[in-house]
């Protein structure tokens, strides 16, 4: 009797203890931009990564910076399932402008390349049941050397909100100062909402402050939907190891700012390209899951095979990203090349991450114990794990005592969700 009534009082504070973890997950973070938008990480394709500044449509037409490559990658988001699992955003990044401005002081898109205007490509990218982003610069020119927004921040916002624009990623070249660059992002944000059309607001700022200062993340989050912080991705496993290594040292700064309106941004998925093996990209998918990233692709969804494409759409990898409670994960430790990074979840559950960051030798065996896994929260008193990558597969229930023992393979990462019983 006297096991049976300590046994109901063990469960009854392990049950006390995961409904504080309610509430305290609970808790709203720092104010976000209130646009109403956002409020899961921004989902698309994005074309700077694959395509960059390619302007040779002579040469090369089906690779150049046109509305024929967009009008083309509009036709299979919508017909190959991307827009079903969530992929919405279509986004033009730098070289679609024209050299110069018009005579009424308007950006324009170049006219051959263009023929349609932006315009004609919105309408094409809305009847797709897709919506259309853009790229501009608060500086006095683009990154390529195209017309800036600097001192034209009104009517550049009001001019992407008559195209039907939906999304604006704003950068930060070319820039005279840091005083220029702040209030630049600033006021670029509030024309935009005051245009009273939806656009989300991608910035750049905290990339372009860092050189400087220690970016502010609070003010940043109340200007911004989603902001870059740490230089471009390469479709290489050495750049997209630098992301996480960087976002892992600096993660006590920039994740609690993270929430529903305001995203750290990572840059871009580079699945389905050349530089990463499977095992790698499969790593890029379950962190950018884990750290609730916007998912833009940067590839070729001509030319992309059924392993990568499955790997972009799976369903249980994107809820975790997707997941409403919108707290991004970090990383828990690191120990003899193994990192362990956890997400908390909507209700109750966890995201776990092991990455086998070792380039040498065979898969790695980790045992890790369940009781240190979400904050000692995640399998009070006992849990269902379902492994999600690089397979999906039913691992069972465990106890809070239990221990977990995974292979990983070199530079690959296996995903798991924890889900209260």
């Amino acid at each position: 009797m006297m096991k049976l009534k300590s046994r109901v009082q063990q469960q009854g504070f392990l049950l006390a203890l995961r409904f504080l973890a309610v509430v305290l997950w609970s808790f709203p973070g720092a104010r976000a931009l209130d646009n109403g938008l956002a409020i899961t990480p921004t989902m698309g394709w994005l074309h700077w990564e694959r395509f960059m500044c390619n302007l040779d449509c002579q040469e090369e037409p089906d690779s150049c910076i046109s509305e024929k490559l967009f009008m083309q990658m509009a036709e299979l988001m919508e017909s190959d399932g991307w827009k079903d699992v969530g992929y919405e955003y279509l986004c033009i990044d730098d070289c679609w402008m024209a050299p110069e401005r018009d005579s009424n002081g308007r950006l324009q898109a170049d006219p051959k390349r263009f023929p349609s205007g932006i315009r004609g490509l919105a309408d094409y990218v809305h009847s797709k049941g897709l919506k259309l982003g853009i790229y501009a610069d608060v500086g006095n020119k683009t990154c390529a050397g195209f017309p800036g927004s600097f001192g034209h921040y009104d009517i550049d916002a009001k001019t992407f909100a008559d195209w039907g624009v939906d999304l604006l990623k704003f950068d930060g070249c070319y820039c005279d100062s840091v005083e220029h660059l702040e209030k630049g992002y600033k006021r670029m944000s509030l024309a935009l909402n005051r245009t009273g059309r939806s656009i989300v607001y991608s910035c750049e700022w905290p990339l372009y402050m860092w050189p400087f200062r220690k970016p502010n993340y609070t003010e940043i989050r109340q200007y911004c939907n989603h902001w870059r912080n740490f230089e471009d991705v390469y479709d290489s496993w050495q750049s997209v190891k630098s992301i996480l290594a960087w976002t892992s040292s600096n993660q006590k700064r920039i994740v609690d700012v993270a929430g529903p309106g305001g995203w750290n941004d990572p840059d871009m998925l580079v699945i389905g390209n050349f530089g990463l093996s499977w095992d790698q990209q499969v790593t890029q998918m379950a962190l950018w899951a884990i750290m609730a990233a916007p998912l833009l692709m940067s590839n070729d969804l001509r030319h992309i095979s059924p392993q990568a494409k499955a790997l972009l759409q799976d369903k249980d990898v994107i809820a975790i990203n997707q997941d409403p409670l919108g707290k991004q994960g970090y990383r828990l430790r690191k120990e003899d090349n193994i990192e362990v990074w956890e997400r908390p979840l909507s209700d109750l559950a966890w995201a776990v991450a092991m990455v086998n960051l070792q380039e040498i030798g065979g898969p790695r065996f980790h045992t890790i114990s369940i009781a240190s896994l979400g904050q000692g929260l995640a399998c009070i008193p006992d849990c269902m794990i379902t492994q999600l990558l690089p397979e999906k597969k039913k691992l069972g229930f465990y106890q809070w005592t239990s221990d977990l023992k995974t292979k990983i393979n070199p530079t690959g990462t296996v995903l798991l969700r924890l889900a209260a019983t």
